[in-house]
């Protein structure tokens, strides 16, 4: 689908401006405007997308539970440890091997939990992928830059090369 793409500066804090917050109060990336609307938070804008989109969503209620589980779940469980190891390794958070060692080991729970559940069907929620496969990729994106090898996750492994694989696909 066409959008325009505007980089936001995060070590200047362009994210802190005034005029960033009238987009998105919380000061954080990413916000979406859709005509005069902005969305934040990426599950919220996730969800946005594929209800206006029709795409990568859920076609009943219990697909549409499901998807939503799991995006809190990619957001609580695999996105904080993998997003912090991340942010250490590129200097914008400090903190002590003790802490390095707590969040690999949260990174490593949510993968063995991640890679179970892929053990059961090729997407995440589902017999398809959906925004909840899109979520899980957004932070496994990452995965290397947190110094978190994915190797020992086979499922994991073999999902993110399907999700490369789809029509459309690009970082």
């Amino acid at each position: 689908h066409p959008f325009s793409y505007i980089h936001v500066n995060l070590r200047e804090g362009q994210h802190k401006q005034p005029d960033y917050l009238v987009k998105n109060r919380y000061g954080q990336v990413p916000a979406l405007r859709d005509g005069q609307t902005y969305y934040v938070q990426s599950a919220a804008i996730l969800e946005h997308l594929a209800e206006t989109l029709k795409k990568f969503d859920g076609k009943t209620p219990f697909e549409r539970h499901r998807i939503r589980e799991w995006l809190f779940w990619q957001w609580d469980k695999l996105s904080l440890p993998i997003l912090r190891l991340r942010a250490r390794n590129r200097g914008f958070r400090q903190f002590g091997d003790e802490v390095r060692t707590m969040y690999d080991t949260e990174a490593k729970a949510a993968l063995a939990v991640l890679d179970h559940e892929l053990a059961r069907g090729e997407w995440v929620a589902g017999k398809r992928p959906t925004i909840a496969d899109i979520g899980c990729f957004g932070v496994l994106r990452y995965a290397s830059e947190a110094s978190v090898d994915l190797s020992p996750y086979p499922n994991v492994s073999a999902w993110k090369k399907r999700f490369e694989a789809l029509p459309g696909f690009g970082t």
